[in-house]
C-alpha cells in the first residue's frame, strides 16, 4: 500500500511555507525556538490553515465527538499552567526525538534527538523524565502532561522497560536511558504527572505533526 500522503505548514520557522516532504518540513524548524508547524491530509486544507492563524489548528481536538457532554463535563479542561512533552519515530525502531513544550503558548522549552534505532514509547520516557528535571531545576510548581500511559508506568516505576537491544548504533541512547534511570532513582519530585486526554483535548501541545 502506498504511504498516505501528507502536507506540513510551517507558520514560524526558518523557512516558513508548505511542504511536501517531513524532511523538508524539518529542516525549516530546526533549531527555531517555539517554531509553529503542523501536518494535514491534504493540500486545500493545509492552505487554508497556511492562510489563518496557528493557535486555531493546534491542537484541535478532532475526537472531540466520540466523548458525550457528561464525559467531556467530567474531564473537564487541561490545565494550561504546565508544560507537555512528546515524542515522534520514523519507524519501530527508527529515527526518535523527543520536545517538550508550553502547553499555553507551544513554546518550545526543550528537544533532544534525532537518535538513532530508538521507539517512541521510549522518547516518551525521557521526554517525562527531562520534563521532570527541567521542573525541578526551575523550581516550578506547574505540572507535566503525557499522552502515553506506558511511559507515565515506567517513570513511576522508575525503570525504562523496553525490549529493544542494545546495538553500536543506538548506543548513545541507551547512556541517554541509564542517566534518566539514575536521575529517577537519586531524585525527589513534587511535580504532578497527567495524562493528557487527547479524545477531549485533541492533540498534545508537543505533538510533532507526523499523525
Amino acid at each position: 500500500m502506498a504511504k498516505k500522503e501528507k502536507f506540513y505548514v510551517v507558520w514560524e520557522g526558518n523557512r516558513p511555507g508548505i511542504y511536501l516532504k517531513w524532511d523538508d518540513c524539518k529542516a525549516a524548524v530546526k533549531g527555531y525556538s517555539g517554531a509553529k508547524y503542523k501536518s494535514f491530509e491534504n493540500f486545500e486544507e493545509a492552505k487554508k490553515a497556511y492562510n489563518g492563524n496557528y493557535n486555531d489548528y493546534k491542537g484541535k481536538p478532532k475526537s472531540k465527538k466520540t466523548l458525550s457532554s457528561a464525559e467531556l463535563e467530567k474531564i473537564g479542561e487541561p490545565n494550561l499552567y504546565s508544560i507537555a512533552v512528546d515524542a515522534a519515530s520514523s519507524g519501530n525502531p527508527g529515527k526518535m526525538e523527543y520536545r517538550g513544550v508550553d502547553t499555553q503558548t507551544g513554546k518550545q522549552l526543550f528537544h533532544q534527538g534525532p537518535f538513532q534505532q530508538g521507539t517512541n514509547n521510549i522518547g516518551e520516557f525521557l521526554a517525562l523524565v527531562h520534563g521532570l528535571a527541567y521542573l525541578k531545576k526551575k523550581n516550578s510548581d506547574r505540572v507535566i502532561y503525557s499522552d502515553s500511559k506506558i511511559a507515565i508506568g515506567w517513570v513511576k516505576k522508575k525503570e525504562c522497560k523496553t525490549n529493544l537491544k542494545k546495538t553500536s548504533k543506538n548506543a548513545a541512547l541507551f547512556d541517554l536511558i541509564e542517566r534518566a534511570t539514575v536521575w529517577l532513582k537519586q531524585n525527589s519530585y513534587t511535580t504532578k504527572i497527567v495524562k493528557w486526554e487527547t479524545k477531549a483535548w485533541g492533540e498534545i501541545p508537543a505533538d510533532f505533526g507526523r499523525k
